[in-house]
C-alpha cells in the first residue's frame, strides 16, 4: 500500500462499476431480490421520477442515474438479481435518526416499509441526504436483509470511495484493527490558536471494530465508502474544540464520558448557547460514543462519509451508538428529534482551524503513537505495511 494521503485524487482509481462494488461487497446470490431507498422532503416526488427536474436533488439524482439505472441495463442480469426497484421516503432532518415507515415507489402508490419493503428485499441500498445507518441496521436484523447506506454521494465518491478494491480495503482495516484492538484508552492533543487542549477516551480493553465494506454473512448493513477502525468508549475526560456548521469554533468540556458545558471560542454566541440549552435539557446528547479512525487513501471528496475513512484522519461521535454495540438507544433521548448520530471530523480539510499534534494509544503498558498532524505515525504505517 502506497501511504501519500496527500496528493491522491480519481485519477489513481480504476473506473467505478456498480457490478463489481455489487459483486465485491455483497457476493450476491442467484435471486436475491435488489431495491434502492432515497429521501425527498416529499416523497411523492418519486412518482414518474418527477425529482430528477430538481438541480439540488444530487445524491438522489446519482441513486437514480448510477444505480437504479445500472441495476436495470444489466447489473441485475449480470449479478443474476431481481427487483431493482426504488422508493422514497420522508428527509429524517439529522444523522441516523429512525426512519418513517411510510414509502412512495415510481408509479405513486404509498406503501409501508415493514410490510412492504423491508421483508420482501435481501439487499437494499439507501442513498440519502442524512446517515441511515443506524436504524436500517436496526431493520435488518429483524427482517433479516443486508444492506448499505450511501449517504451525501457525489462524484468524487463514485470514483474514488466506491471504486476502490473492497477485498483490500477490508484487509488493509483487519491490519488497524488488530494492532489498535486491546486499548485501554486513547488520548487526542488538540491545538486551536496557542491553546492545547487534551480528550482522553477510556477504551477498557475493548477489541476495536472496523467498517471494512464487506456484507457477506448474516443481517448486517455496510457504511460506504468504509474503511475505518472505531471504538465506542466507556468513558471520557478532557476538552476537544469543535467546528460547528457556521464556521462557530466552540470547546467542549468533558467528564464522565459526555460534554458538560460548551465554551465559545469565535464565532456565534448563540450557536453555543444552543448546544448548551440542548445539552442540559437532554444531556444524553452530548455522551462520546464512538472513535473513529481512517484506514483508507482517499481524496477529498467535500462529505464526511467519505473524508472520515481517510488515513490520518479522526473523528469522535456524540449520540446513539447501538449501531456500534454501544447502549445508547433511541429511546433514552428525551425528544426523538435528537436521538441522531453526529460524527465530528478533525482533518485538514474540515477543520483546518484546528491542529492535532498528536493522538496516542495506551496499550498492555506501552504508548504508541498514532497520528501526527493529520499523518500516520510510524506505528500505523508498519501496520500497514506487514
Amino acid at each position: 500500500m502506497s501511504i501519500q494521503t496527500s496528493t491522491t485524487s480519481t485519477s489513481d482509481f480504476p473506473p467505478f462499476s456498480l457490478s463489481r462494488l455489487l459483486q465485491t461487497v455483497f457476493a450476491p446470490k442467484g435471486g436475491e431480490r435488489v431495491a434502492i431507498l432515497i429521501d425527498l422532503d416529499d416523497p411523492r416526488r418519486i412518482r414518474d421520477f418527477g425529482f430528477l427536474s430538481d438541480s439540488s436533488l444530487t445524491v438522489q439524482k446519482h441513486a437514480h442515474d448510477v444505480f437504479y439505472k445500472g441495476l436495470r441495463e444489466g447489473v441485475s442480469d449480470e449479478l443474476g438479481l431481481k427487483g431493482g426497484d426504488i422508493f422514497a421516503y420522508e428527509v429524517t432532518g439529522g444523522s441516523n435518526l429512525d426512519l418513517p415507515d411510510r414509502a412512495v415507489d415510481s408509479e405513486g402508490r404509498e406503501l409501508s416499509l415493514e410490510k412492504d419493503v423491508y421483508p420482501n428485499y435481501d439487499l437494499i441500498l439507501c442513498i440519502s441526504t442524512y446517515s441511515a445507518t443506524a436504524p436500517l441496521t436496526a431493520f435488518a436484523k429483524k427482517y433479516g436483509f443486508r444492506g448499505a447506506t450511501l449517504h451525501g454521494l457525489n462524484d468524487i465518491i463514485i470514483n474514488s470511495g466506491l471504486a476502490v478494491n473492497y477485498e483490500e480495503v477490508s484487509r488493509d482495516a483487519e491490519k488497524l484493527r488488530a494492532g489498535m484492538s486491546g486499548a485501554d484508552a486513547v488520548e487526542i492533543d488538540f491545538k486551536v490558536r496557542d491553546d492545547l487542549h487534551t480528550l482522553r477516551l477510556e477504551l477498557g480493553g475493548q477489541e476495536a471494530q472496523k467498517s471494512h465494506g464487506l456484507c457477506r454473512g448474516g443481517p448486517d448493513v455496510a457504511n460506504l465508502p468504509a474503511g475505518e477502525v472505531y471504538f465506542v468508549p466507556t468513558g471520557a475526560e478532557g476538552a476537544f474544540p469543535m467546528k460547528y456548521k457556521d464556521g462557530t469554533l466552540g470547546l467542549m468540556k468533558v467528564a464522565k464520558g459526555r460534554i458538560q458545558e460548551a465554551l465559545l471560542i469565535s464565532g456565534d454566541p448563540a450557536m453555543i448557547e444552543e448546544h448548551n440549552r440542548k445539552l442540559k435539557s437532554d444531556p444524553v446528547t452530548g455522551e462520546l460514543g464512538e472513535l473513529g479512525f481512517g484506514t483508507q487513501v482517499l481524496p477529498v471528496s467535500g462529505e464526511d462519509i467519505q473524508d472520515e475513512k481517510v488515513l490520518g484522519t479522526l473523528h469522535v461521535a456524540t449520540g446513539r451508538s447501538d449501531h456500534l454495540g454501544g447502549h445508547l438507544t433511541p429511546d433514552l433521548f428525551s425528544e426523538a428529534s435528537h436521538a441522531t448520530h453526529d460524527d465530528i471530523l478533525y482533518s485538514p480539510a474540515k477543520t483546518p482551524e484546528i491542529a492535532v499534534p498528536q493522538a496516542r494509544m495506551y496499550r498492555n503498558g506501552a504508548t504508541e503513537i498514532l497520528i501526527e498532524n493529520f499523518e500516520p505515525a510510524a506505528y500505523l504505517r508498519g501496520l500497514l505495511e506487514n
